[in-house]
Order: C-alpha cells, then sequence, then structure tokens
C-alpha cells in the first residue's frame, strides 16, 4: 500500500469544500529555514499568477496567524491560505537543489492536471443520470483513498472511519444518522445509500468526504 503522499497530509478543506495549504506548513515541508526568503519564493509566485491573468487574491489570500510574544501578548505573523494552483506556482520558483522541491513540483502538477481533467468531463454531462453516476464513482474512489490513508497513516481504526461518515450525513440530513436516512427513503437492508441519492446529495456528501480527510490528516500530523 502506498503511503499518503505528503502534501496530501498538509491540505486542509475550508468551511465551503475548498482545499487549500498554509504557507506555513508548506514553508516547514520545503525545507526552508528562513520566512523572509520563502516570501520572496511567494512574491515570485504572485507575479507569476498575475502574469497569467489570474487574480492573486484568490490564490494567495493572506491570513492571521497569531503567535505568542511573552506575557501573554500576542504577534500577527502572517499566513497565506494557498490554493492548488499557487502551491504549483510556488514549487516552480522553489530552489530546484531540494529533493522536496522536485516531488511538489510533480505532485502539485499532477493534482492540477487532474483537477481540470474532472472539472472538464464534469461539465460536459448534460443529464442528471449522467452527473448522479459520475459523482457516485467519484464517491466510490475517494472512499477508497480515504480508508487506505487512514489505515496507512494508524490514526483511525475501522469502526472510527464508520464514525467520521456517520457525522457526515448528521451534519447533512439535519441529524439523521445513516440507519435514519436508509429508513427515511424506504430502502431494504442490502440497498446502499449513495445509489439512491440524486447529484446534489452527491457532490454534498462528496464534500463531507474531503472534511473527514481534512480530520484524519490534522490527525495524522498531530
Amino acid at each position: 500500500m502506498k503511503p499518503q503522499p505528503l502534501f496530501d497530509k498538509i491540505k486542509h478543506i475550508n468551511t465551503i469544500g475548498q482545499e487549500y495549504w498554509s504557507a506555513r506548513e508548506l514553508f516547514s515541508v520545503l525545507e526552508y529555514i528562513k520566512w523572509d526568503k520563502f516570501l520572496n519564493v511567494i512574491d515570485k509566485a504572485k507575479e507569476a499568477c498575475k502574469n497569467s491573468g489570474q487574480a492573486v487574491e484568490d490564490h494567495f489570500p493572506r491570513m492571521e496567524k497569531m503567535v505568542e510574544i511573552g506575557s501573554g501578548a500576542k504577534k500577527d505573523v502572517g499566513d497565506f491560505h494557498l490554493s492548488r494552483y499557487a502551491c504549483y506556482l510556488i514549487v516552480q520558483n522553489a530552489d530546484p537543489a531540494k529533493e522536496v522541491v522536485a516531488l511538489g513540483q510533480t505532485y502539485f502538477a499532477f493534482q492540477t492536471r487532474k483537477a481540470e481533467i474532472i472539472e472538464e468531463a464534469f461539465e460536459q454531462l448534460e443529464t442528471e443520470k449522467e452527473k448522479r453516476l459520475f459523482l457516485r464513482r467519484e464517491l466510490s474512489e475517494h472512499n477508497k483513498q480515504l480508508a487506505d490513508a487512514a489505515k496507512a497513516a494508524g490514526v483511525i481504526q475501522p469502526w472510527e472511519y464508520a464514525i467520521f461518515q456517520n457525522h457526515g450525513y448528521m451534519g447533512l440530513y439535519n441529524g439523521l444518522g445513516a440507519k435514519e436516512i436508509h429508513s427515511k427513503k424506504g430502502l431494504k437492508k442490502s440497498e446502499n445509500i449513495l445509489d439512491h441519492m440524486g447529484s446534489t446529495e452527491l457532490a454534498a456528501n462528496l464534500f463531507f468526504l474531503k472534511d473527514i480527510q481534512f480530520q484524519i490528516n490534522v490527525r495524522s500530523i498531530k
């Protein structure tokens, strides 16, 4: 079983389902010593983003990061919530002599293209049935990847993973768990809930799976 990719471990999901990476965490993973030097790399990435016609603020939003400076006082040292594209531009402008930078270039190039292919494929779908089947396949694949990542990281047991999933259902269905949803839909014991959802429901469930991934990632790096 392949280990969970390094850059997946520091990926986060915000409240509206968008993935992002903390610049402070990426700074450490890319083995930079001085933050100011890494800021120079970020500035080059921002310039490349601007030159590509993208809105810099959409990919490099600045965030507060408070640290204690003594006597209970705190200081905002700053952070960025980087999009996948922002990370791609950063690793392209980072020190190429570092092995981890080369790994980052491969990872973000692959993930960016993979996402583009998925988005393009979904946009070409016209019927509800086509969209539902597409999202159902995505959910199945994502479920498998999450289970493998959780097992490989050793941070969650199978029964705990089921609890994570059930919390996702409860958040989506006003407190109803998997058993209650199964009953409400009038399904037989052998029928799978996901096979009886429309595209909107499936998309919402995919969002919750991404949230589960975020929680697993957090637990794995503690």
